[in-house]
């Protein structure tokens, strides 16, 4: 992924994602989260699927981050899986 940037977490999320998955998912991050003082959470996305299990992890994770104060930031959506967040209205919110 390269050197971190200052104030930022680096995340690497792989699939496939099932539905069950997305508690212990979203607990990992929180933990993470919580008194790192990362402004940033780099997603690198590479190796997920495009589907909505998948969108569904990411708009969570999103929405935990910006509880904790920090943006999101994708890296390496698949074309598919940016399509896909593209088409759930969520292009703003899950940036790659």
């Amino acid at each position: 992924m390269g050197p971190p940037l200052p104030n930022s977490l680096e995340l690497v999320i792989w699939g496939p994602i099932e539905r069950a998955d997305l508690p212990g998912l979203l607990a990992r991050v929180c933990g993470r989260l919580q008194g790192s003082g990362a402004q940033l959470v780099v997603c690198d996305v590479g190796a997920v699927a495009a589907d909505a299990v998948a969108v569904d992890a990411l708009a969570r994770l999103k929405l935990a981050a910006q509880r904790n104060g920090c943006q999101v930031r994708m890296l390496g959506a698949s074309e598919e899986l940016s399509e896909l967040v593209a088409f759930m209205g969520l292009e703003d919110v899950l940036r790659a």
